[in-house]
């Protein structure tokens, strides 16, 4: 999760089928080890991402890279409507029982591509991704698809890893991330080279105000974003151009 990522130049595999076939092997344990990997941390990460958002109750909310439907979850809670999409339908099938169970607020998932969006222009107030930006075989396309689906001043929330701007902190956390995350992965899931994708494709992914210039290009302005826990992971937040 070799294609290139946008115009960063990594060579990682982040073609559709390559990046569909790898979560489709970890969507069995994916909950579980999103727990165990962050120490239940992902859960305020969420929380944190939803709070940023600062849209009104009934806000339509779309949430790309949707996984098993946490974030979309978190959404709904706080009172949005909220439309949730990914192309990776095992992932999509575990997040099924989980929106059921959030009865009245239970979001709409469905099929989705982010580089190809099935909606259209404007149709959103505000959209989030978490972890899933990294994943996209372009960045630029997917950060524009992103930014027509929202209304003029709609706002996004986006979570992503990044190293520590601390030495020692990053030190420590490199070593966590590229030898301990993947062998406990690799004992726990049947696809432990997920978990060697992950701390590689963290790594080549532009972190902090290289990202906001991105988002910037893409028509998502004033970014700003701040680390959490640490700076193991960075929340950033703009909104779409308003038109002149």
């Amino acid at each position: 999760m070799g294609v290139s990522e946008g115009r960063s130049g990594n060579s990682l595999d982040k073609s559709g089928d390559a990046i569909r076939e790898m979560f489709a092997g970890v969507a069995p344990r994916y909950d579980l080890l999103n727990r165990l990997l962050s120490a239940r941390r992902d859960v305020a990460w969420r929380r944190a991402a939803v709070r940023d958002l600062g849209l009104g109750p009934g806000a339509r909310v779309l949430d790309l890279c949707c996984g098993t439907g946490d974030q979309a979850l978190t959404l709904a809670a706080a009172g949005y409507r909220v439309t949730a999409g990914d192309f990776c339908l095992p992932m999509l099938t575990r997040a099924e029982p989980k929106y059921a169970s959030a009865g009245a607020r239970r979001p709409r998932g469905l099929a989705a591509d982010t580089l190809q969006l099935p909606f259209a222009d404007g149709g959103f107030d505000g959209a989030t991704v978490s972890f899933g930006l990294r994943n996209l075989a372009d960045l630029d396309d997917g950060l524009a698809e992103i930014a027509r689906c929202l209304r003029p001043g709609g706002h996004v929330a986006f979570l992503e890893f990044a190293l520590p701007r601390s030495r020692p902190l990053r030190a420590a956390y490199l070593l966590y991330f590229t030898r301990v995350l993947p062998w406990i992965g690799a004992r726990v899931s049947n696809r432990g080279s997920a978990y060697r994708y992950l701390p590689q494709s963290a790594v080549a992914f532009p972190q902090r105000n290289a990202l906001l210039v991105r988002m910037a290009s893409a028509g998502l302005e004033g970014g700003r974003w701040r680390d959490l826990t640490g700076g193991i992971v960075v929340l950033y937040t703009a909104a779409k151009e308003e038109r002149a």
